[in-house]
């Protein structure tokens, strides 16, 4: 799922922004590129039977790495925290599915955009639906106060750069709210319209929940895409150019679009 919690200015107000060049430089000296991660984000980071950091953004950052020359050490701070910027050389970047708000750009730098994530909705695999028409006035699911809900409010706001523009297609009779999208898919598996008619949330994750025996569908395209970047402290206009230019090459050279594939079954390193 998409993460949006608020951030925590005043912790990053504690400490100073990277000079120029410091990142690249610690880095390219250390040979070790450190970056954040979420152990528990199946399939984008997670910990496999091995007890290994596994997922479709372990094995971009591991791309990264390569490509600069260097080994890739995984650090799972607190998500909050990475958001509130500050980093004071604790990790270099974060590849974590983050969605490049106006907001975030305050404290952090967003230099490459990686993926997009396809929200869709989804009806139980009994019902009916066919298209998103049909979900006028159903009772739909989601989790409570994230872009999902916010869509389904229709007061939705993405303001990153160069985020594919979108319309409202469903208008809901009811939403309900729920702390985790696993939770909304828990009363979905019920049965068709026992809890609720319908949920909204990522496509892969959705996905994910059907692998898992999630008796769901996915109904018609997505609602919106939302695009999902690298992040990096603020201060370091050299390495930003760097991480810019080795992901600009792998999405050129089709490296993105396979570890998508891999992951995820498509290739959502385009919003189409």
């Amino acid at each position: 799922m998409t993460r949006l919690p608020l951030v925590a200015a005043a912790i990053a107000c504690l400490v100073s922004p990277a000079m120029a060049g410091e990142t690249l430089d610690r880095v390219t000296s250390s040979g070790t590129l450190t970056m954040s991660s979420d152990p528990e984000y199946p399939p984008q980071s997670f910990l496999n039977d091995a007890n290994e950091m596994d997922g479709f953004d372990v094995d971009v950052g591991k791309e990264i790495a390569k490509r600069l020359g260097v080994e890739l050490k995984i650090v799972t701070p607190a998500w909050e925290v990475i958001t509130a910027g500050g980093w004071a050389g604790r990790w270099d970047m974060s590849v974590g599915s983050m969605t490049p708000t106006a907001s975030r750009a305050e404290v952090l730098s967003f230099p490459a955009v990686y993926y997009y994530t396809p929200a869709s909705f989804a009806v139980h695999a009994d019902s009916s639906a066919a298209t998103l028409a049909d979900l006028d006035g159903k009772v739909i699911g989601t989790c409570g106060g994230c872009t999902y809900d916010a869509y389904l409010n229709k007061d939705l706001v993405i303001d990153a750069e160069g985020a594919p523009p979108f319309e409202y297609q469903v208008t809901a009779g009811e939403i309900r709210t729920y702390e985790t999208d696993t939770n909304a898919f828990d009363d979905l598996r019920l049965g068709d319209g026992v809890r609720v008619d319908a949920v909204f949330s990522a496509l892969p994750t959705i996905q994910e929940a059907i692998k898992n025996g999630y008796p769901m569908k996915v109904v018609g395209d997505p609602a919106f895409y939302e695009p999902l970047s690298v992040a990096t402290d603020k201060g370091d206009a050299e390495f930003d150019a760097k991480i810019a230019e080795v992901v600009g090459a792998m999405h050129e050279d089709g490296t993105l679009t396979a570890l998508s594939e891999k992951w995820y079954g498509v290739d959502l390193t385009t919003a189409e």
